[in-house]
């Protein structure tokens, strides 16, 4: 989202929040990443392109885009929950360990994106 500007949280921020995240509404997260093997909460083969986070502030079956301070990082897949991630917390699948731990942790931007609207054709009918 170019132009978003997202100003630094105060600890503890969810704690606070009263209502579920909304579509397109920029969060500041601390990011990680895991380098597990198996499947997913939704039980799916973990993959590229798949995130663990809580399910109180973030819905499975659902994409983020995610940003590290300012480097955009991509679109991601709500897949995964962890005993460790709660709250404002990001947890991105990486290959290898190594990988992980050179990600190490850092500070950014997670924003939920909307469904995207789908048109049912019913099979045998013709499109007008």
């Amino acid at each position: 989202m170019e132009g978003a500007v997202v100003r630094a949280a105060t600890r503890g921020w969810t704690k606070t929040m009263h209502r579920p995240l909304r579509a397109g509404e920029p969060v500041p997260v601390l990011v990680t990443a895991y380098c597990l093997s198996g499947t997913t909460r939704r039980g799916r083969y973990v993959r590229p392109g798949i995130v663990a986070a809580d399910r109180r502030l973030f819905p499975l079956s659902r994409y983020i885009e995610l940003y590290a301070g300012e480097k955009y990082l991509g679109r991601f897949l709500i897949d995964d929950t962890g005993s460790m991630i709660r709250g404002a917390h990001i947890d991105v699948w990486v290959p290898t360990c190594r990988e992980a731990k050179i990600f190490g942790r850092q500070h950014g931007t997670a924003m939920l994106l909307p469904r995207p609207e789908v048109q049912m054709v019913q099979a045998g009918t013709a499109k007008k």
